[in-house]
């Protein structure tokens, strides 16, 4: 197979296996999203979407998040972990919305990137589910996938990123960085992968990483 054979390959089976893709994170507009994303940093979005509720019955826009305090924000949000930083930084950015942007969240990775504990992941997830603008979001599911479907180095995020972007049309990459980390879940965990349910893996595997998984195998 040529690698434009396995982009297509890819693309395929994916869109068979997930022709609707549910949204992991829980939310019913572009700020709800943005906060729950900046939780669901070292966290699981099923912890996140049991806290969030507790949160936005409280305050579910800037206005209403800047009238709590942080220790109260910290409070709400401490089973999702980190805490501290994630408390300042929906205060802060909340502060920021109002004064620079009338309450409303920025339709731009630039100008989300600016905002206190919002990275370059949760900026493109935000203009990707809220406002529909191509972004590829690269998270610990497929930056492992896009590794070992031969794809991408895997040296970094941001490496696996750009290869993903050159390699996949940009009309897909919204509904494809959720169509991989679903897919990365059920079928190519990071512990207990089983090849055989891994139907992707298991044909256009990279050979180091196909060979290293029987040789594991054998010696167990």
């Amino acid at each position: 197979m040529t690698k434009k054979d396995k982009v297509n390959y890819v693309l395929e089976t994916l869109d068979e296996l997930y022709p609707t893709i549910p949204v992991p994170l829980d939310h019913k507009d572009p700020y709800t999203l943005l906060i729950a994303v900046l939780l669901s940093a070292q966290s699981t979005d099923v912890r996140v979407n049991q806290i969030t509720p507790l949160l936005f019955a409280k305050a579910d826009n800037p206005f209403d998040m800047v009238k709590l305090t942080v220790d109260e924000i910290r409070e709400i949000i401490r089973p999702v972990g980190l805490s501290p930083m994630k408390s300042k930084g929906i205060y802060g950015l909340s502060q920021i919305l109002i004064d620079k942007y009338d309450g409303k969240v920025p339709e731009s990775i630039e100008l989300l990137e600016e905002l206190p504990a919002v990275g370059h992941k949760t900026a493109s997830v935000v203009v990707s589910q809220a406002f529909g603008i191509p972004a590829f979001p690269v998270d610990t599911h497929i930056h492992r996938l896009i590794y070992r479907w031969g794809f991408s180095s895997g040296k970094n995020v941001v490496q696996t990123e750009r290869d993903a972007k050159r390699l996949f049309p940009k009309e897909v990459w919204n509904k494809l960085h959720l169509q991989i980390i679903w897919y990365g879940r059920e079928y190519s965990p990071a512990r207990g992968w089983d090849l055989e349910k891994d139907v992707i893996t298991k044909t256009i595997g990279r050979k180091t990483v196909l060979n290293e998984y029987h040789k594991n195998k054998k010696n167990r």
